[in-house]
């Protein structure tokens, strides 16, 4: 019995002795020496590492999205606010011709106020009837438009008024000067500017090919040249003195060889035209 008892006290202390050995080796130190340590820190982390990718490329995926969105969100507004300046861009251009188209108007009807005693209605273009031939403006007999009423432009001579309603004018161009619906007295008596007492003739027609107006009956001895201006002579029965219509190019011998013949440049572009002005004669108030 007191073997026995020895016995246990051997074993016990040696258990006891292993225990705090073991404890001693392990207590402290860092790593995993121990293969059933190192065996479970592998299959966890193995067994992370499968869970984790997927998981990081769904974070990725929505971390995508949110910023695709964010991105989509700032091009649209980018694309809007590049088109409101567009919008903004043309109304200033616009803005800007129409000022100076009024600035010239308002400089033009300044310079004929101290040249002639007329009065000139500016009306706008709302229509060119090519078929027809005729503008059409918007100004209309509670103006005081007439029939046969002188109307320019800034540039020059345009035409003058064949009909007219209540609100509204048609204009006959010069385009249309030898129209066969035209009126008796179609043609234009002009001279040349600064040589009004020596140079006399009319402006009878439009060739449409050359997109210039035939100036006829032309003295031999005229002093006209390539280069002068032609003005309107105040001795027909429409057009008052003074307009300026076009610029000589050519002069040639007419069909019979009795009188010549010249081709005028009209300065008005009839067909680039935003504002007119009617001539209205201190007679015709």
């Amino acid at each position: 019995m007191r073997l026995m008892g020895n016995k246990r006290s051997l074993i016990l202390m040696l258990g006891l002795i292993c225990f705090i050995v073991l404890m001693g080796l392990t207590f402290g130190r860092q790593g995993y020496a121990l293969w059933p340590e190192k065996f479970l820190k592998d299959t966890v982390s193995w067994t992370q590492g499968i869970l984790y990718k997927p998981a990081g490329a769904i974070a990725g995926f929505f971390d995508d999205m949110s910023r695709l969105t964010t991105i989509y969100e700032e091009n649209k507004v980018l694309r809007e606010t590049l088109s409101k300046y567009a919008r903004d861009t043309t109304r200033l251009n616009d803005l800007e011709q129409q000022n100076k188209r009024l600035q010239d108007d308002l400089g033009f009807t300044e310079r004929q106020k101290q040249m002639n005693n007329y009065r000139f209605l500016i009306a706008n273009v709302v229509q060119f009837d090519l078929a027809s031939n005729l503008i059409t403006i918007n100004l209309g007999e509670k103006d005081g438009i007439r029939t046969n009423m002188a109307v320019m432009a800034v540039e020059g001579l345009v035409g003058r008024v064949v009909s007219v309603s209540p609100f509204y004018a048609d204009v006959q161009p010069l385009t249309g000067i030898d129209d066969k619906a035209a009126l008796e007295s179609k043609a234009i008596a002009v001279t040349v500017k600064g040589k009004e007492d020596q140079s006399y003739g009319y402006i009878e027609s439009y060739d449409p090919k050359t997109q210039k107006l035939i100036m006829t009956k032309i003295d031999p001895n005229d002093p006209i040249a390539p280069g002068d201006t032609v003005i309107t002579s105040g001795k027909g029965l429409v057009f008052p003195k003074g307009i300026e219509i076009g610029k000589v190019v050519e002069k040639r011998e007419g069909d019979f060889g009795i009188t010549y013949v010249a081709t005028i440049q009209p300065f008005a572009s009839f067909n680039h035209l935003r504002e007119v002005f009617v001539i209205q004669l201190p007679e015709m108030k």
